[in-house]
């Protein structure tokens, strides 16, 4: 599958088999996410991978009944302390960063066949709380893992000539 096939058969999953992931399909998405660029590639970002009780018990985070269904999730946490700022105006890129290793995770998990939903609405005063977040570590996305249980949707998305601008 090349890459435009990729980005066109991923979707958002909100509902997922009890099939548990094999580890291999695991380190692979880890692998692909470890290699992503940063800003001045200083690599801001802490991976908090969850599976079982730990997870049961992460629930609470995002409530929605599917969300309790996948069988793994990865909690990607910026880190301020180490992300590279722009000089000129002091813009910390450590959000851009953690979405760009998001990203990763989401096309990688796709090409081994398992569904993924990139989820930012979550309770991050809980989220850092259940996982003893030290100050510095911004808890950006959540992306649940697993073999989808429904069927992919047509993607609705702006025409080419909506989203450029040529000047």
């Amino acid at each position: 599958m090349n890459f435009l096939e990729l980005v066109k058969h991923r979707f958002s999953v909100r509902s997922y088999s009890d099939t548990p992931i094999e580890q291999s399909k695991i380190d692979y998405i880890i692998e692909c996410a470890r290699l992503s660029p940063s800003a001045c590639n200083k690599q801001p970002w802490k991976l908090i991978i969850m599976q079982g009780e730990r997870l049961k018990g992460f629930a609470p985070v995002y409530d929605r009944n599917w969300f309790s269904t996948a069988p793994m999730a990865i909690v990607v946490c910026a880190d301020h302390s180490t992300s590279w700022k722009r000089p000129a105006d002091g813009k910390d890129h450590a959000d851009v960063d953690a979405s760009i290793i998001t990203e990763h995770i989401v096309l990688a998990a796709a090409e081994q066949g398992l569904g993924t939903c990139w989820i930012c609405n979550f309770d991050p005063v809980f989220c850092r709380s259940y996982l003893s977040l030290p100050e510095e570590w911004e808890p950006v996305s959540i992306i649940p893992i697993g073999y989808a249980k429904c069927e992919e949707r047509p993607k609705v998305r702006k025409t080419t000539e909506e989203i450029t601008e040529n000047i």
